[in-house]
């Protein structure tokens, strides 16, 4: 999760393990006429090809996890190591008689794997969109081995459990079930892993930019949307798929003081310190509340949906607050009284974290600055990123920094801000298509009785190429969740439940039959 700006950043720190695989014969090249919505369309049949049954462990999403965690793709900024994994998916599909390349990056062992099956109609391609890179761990902190894959108490952990290499042994596993049973599809359904999705420079823009003719579609399904449950943990409560991003950009806040031996330092001149009142001060502050069309909808649902009344009650009091005010407090206890607060609160206003700090070189030395990197998601038709900006060198103002909106290179700040009110205004996918209708329909089937809906995704995806082409593009993690658990995505003990997991594969599988052909 989280495509990031190929911004300049801190040196990436060498893998701590390498996990070797074998490499395969040469990829098979997939052609195809050039333009906004040309696509390849090989001539295999999209039964298995090889005449033998797919293994039984392929089309075990949990068997499939645990192999896809044992692959050390971590990514410390500037892209990871993907090819070992990369190599053992296309023999995954190989096995499945599917047609499978490797796209090489100009970043060694840095690379994407696409699949296509091929169909039988002239619809436009799905395009199922997992990425393989996962973020660092700090393995001292988790309970166990974050490569293992390890069952502890009905719980599956590893780094990329939840983000997404659950989600994709659930997308490719459910595939395999319907390719394993001879299934032909009404299009072609295109399967990309990328690379460089937490950050790099050779991710989905790169891909769109040389490859497009691989991965144009008509529609597209990544991650983003959650599975919520009840107050129990894990009896389904809300079914949600998600049809826009946030808005990602970042502010640098820079203090500058006197440089002087650590020995004599010299009161209020010290950038640390300065910095760090500013940090305290903005730390303890909030953007305000704003509702979107989006947002309002969805929690519409969730009120509907809990069985928490006082959690509904606040939820009800939140919508129909007839001033910003009374909506600020009714947000408070909505954020209160939610089993998801942190969720809740980043889909409520501008969100704000305090992500990297930097300061000093030598122990004996006081340095003559000092900066933090702050990590902002703003809401699509809610506040806009420059107005998010202003209101924190308001608040600011007096505090003798310096706070900056981070840039590519050459690029000024109102240029960014211009890029970043394009991304702001971009509508929301549209819920009139066959992918969303399947989506509906299978969660109806596999999730009886539980509400689905539409979402706001609180963080980022690699679907802005896409989008940038007016494709419709959703999000579903497909497993329900605890909170526990949602705060394990890129923190320590990164963990979802294997029940979970295997009903979510059977939600995918139901997906994917809403496009068989008839």
């Amino acid at each position: 999760m989280d495509h990031q700006l190929e911004h300049p950043s801190h040196e990436a720190a060498l893998p701590r393990r390498t996990v070797l695989g074998g490499i395969g014969a040469a990829a098979l090249g997939l052609t195809a006429a050039g333009g906004a919505t040309a696509y390849a369309r090989p001539s295999q049949s999209a039964t298995n090809l090889t005449g033998a049954a797919i293994p039984a462990a392929d089309k075990d999403p949990v068997d499939l996890l645990k192999r896809m965690l044992s692959y050390d793709t971590q990514n410390y900024g500037q892209g990871g190591t993907t090819r070992p994994h990369g190599e053992w998916l296309k023999g995954v599909w190989e096995n499945a008689g599917v047609p499978v390349e490797i796209i090489e990056t100009p970043q060694a062992d840095n690379v994407h794997v696409i699949a296509r099956i091929p169909g039988t109609g002239d619809a436009e391609p799905l395009l199922l969109l997992g990425h393989s890179d996962v973020v660092p761990v700090e393995e001292e902190n988790w309970d166990v081995d974050p490569f293992a894959g390890k069952v502890v108490d009905g719980e599956i952990y590893g780094r990329g459990a939840l983000d997404m290499k659950g989600a994709n042994s659930a997308f490719i596993s459910a595939m395999l079930r319907h390719i394993d049973e001879g299934a032909q599809f009404d299009r072609d359904i295109i399967v990309l892993t990328d690379c460089d999705e937490e950050a790099g420079s050779y991710g989905s823009r790169w891909l769109a930019e040389n490859h497009w003719d691989k991965i144009a579609a008509g529609s597209v399904l990544t991650e983003g949307g959650w599975f919520l449950a009840q107050s129990d943990r894990t009896t389904p409560m809300l079914i949600t798929a998600t049809r826009q991003d946030n808005v990602y950009f970042n502010l640098d806040i820079t203090a500058k003081g006197v440089a002087t031996h650590s020995s004599k330092p010299i009161p209020d001149e010290t950038s640390i310190v300065t910095l760090s009142r500013a940090v305290s001060e903005l730390g303890e502050w909030e953007a305000p509340v704003h509702l979107t069309e989006v947002t309002r909808e969805y929690f519409t649902a969730v009120m509907e949906a809990t069985d928490d009344e006082r959690f509904a009650k606040a939820i009800r009091l939140m919508l129909n607050a007839r001033s910003q005010p009374a909506r600020e407090r009714a947000a408070k206890l909505v954020v209160s009284r939610s089993d998801y607060p942190y969720l809740h609160r980043a889909l409520l206003r501008t969100t704000h974290a305090f992500v990297i700090e930097e300061a000093g070189y030598k122990e004996n030395v006081i340095p003559s600055s000092a900066e933090v990197r702050v990590n902002c998601r703003g809401i699509p038709g809610g506040e806009k990123p420059r107005e998010f900006l202003a209101k924190v060198r308001e608040l600011l103002a007096d505090r003798e920094v310096e706070v900056a909106l981070v840039t590519y290179d050459g690029e000024s700040e109102e240029e960014a801000l211009a890029g970043l009110d394009e991304t702001w205004g971009t509508p929301p996918a549209d819920l009139d298509t066959d992918l969303y209708r399947s989506l509906t329909g299978a969660a109806e089937k596999v999730y009886e009785g539980t509400p689905f809906a539409p979402a706001l995704f609180e963080a980022g995806t690699s679907l802005g190429p896409w989008r940038a082409e007016g494709v419709p593009g959703y999000g579903v993690y497909p497993y329900v969740l605890s909170n526990e658990q949602l705060i394990g995505m890129h923190g320590n003990n990164e963990r979802i439940f294997v029940e979970a997991l295997k009903q979510g594969t059977d939600f995918m599988y139901e997906v994917f039959a809403g496009f068989l052909a008839k």
